[in-house]
């Protein structure tokens, strides 16, 4: 009996960090993707413009027409 407490305790345990990892490497990373300071071929810059509120550094958003991809390079 004890050993079937201690195995589940293992394995939600494992789950969990399971978990943690995936959520860590397979993260929606998204705004972070493009960051760059190069903007790619086939990109046109826009008139947007994210400002982070903590920081109050700028992004510039990049549009590629043809594949709709957005592209963001940090501002100085």
């Amino acid at each position: 009996m004890t050993y079937f407490i201690i195995g589940y305790y293992l394995l939600s345990a494992i789950v969990i960090i399971v978990c943690v990892l995936l959520g860590y490497f397979v993260y929606d990373k998204r705004l972070n993707r493009n960051h760059g300071k190069d903007v790619p071929d086939g990109f046109q810059q826009t008139d947007e413009i994210n400002v982070d509120p903590v920081t109050g550094k700028k992004t510039r958003v990049y549009y590629n027409s043809t594949t709709g991809e957005r592209f963001y390079k940090k501002e100085k």
